[in-house]
């Protein structure tokens, strides 16, 4: 009985990899259902972000440094800059100086980032509901169970860089 079970867990799939294919096949779905709002996942996540934050929905700031941005979206600074300036040059976000501190950025969604970001919300939010479907959709007691979780594992403290 041991040998069946230690040749069961030599071959199923680590949780690590399981969390890895989820996150790339979710990506990949959220990037065909913004392509039709000429966005792509990354940018989403800025837009969308900056979106909840300029509406109040986030609690933070409504004009956020590009720092602020960043931490609060998770990413990192380089990148983001590099996706802002993206935004910037598509008309969907405005970097200003702070006026306070001029080393500072401060991020302002434009007008037609918010056309952008409104539809490109919907599109997010009906892909994560059939995504969402086979456990009985986003509001069930599964889905749940599923967001604590991640959640839990998000919030856990991973070992330090060497």
């Amino acid at each position: 009985m041991y040998t069946k079970i230690m040749a069961q867990q030599r071959h199923s799939p680590t949780p690590g990899y399981l969390v890895w294919k989820l996150a790339g096949t979710w990506r990949l779905a959220a990037d065909r259902a913004l392509a039709p709002h000429g966005l792509t996942h990354a940018q989403y996540v800025v837009l969308s972000t900056l979106y909840g934050m300029h509406s109040g929905a986030i609690g933070a700031e409504r004009h956020p440094s590009q720092r602020q941005l960043a931490d609060h979206a998770g990413l990192e600074a380089l990148y983001l800059s590099r996706l802002v300036r993206s935004l910037e040059t598509a008309g969907l976000v405005e970097r200003n100086r702070d006026e306070r501190d001029t080393r500072t950025v401060r991020l302002t969604l434009t007008e037609r980032g918010r056309e952008i970001a409104q539809p490109a919300m919907a599109a997010i939010k009906d892909l994560a509901d059939m995504l969402l479907a086979p456990i009985g959709g986003p509001d069930s007691d599964r889905s749940r169970v599923f967001v604590n979780d991640l959640r839990t594992l998000l919030n856990s403290q991973l070992p330090a860089p060497r």
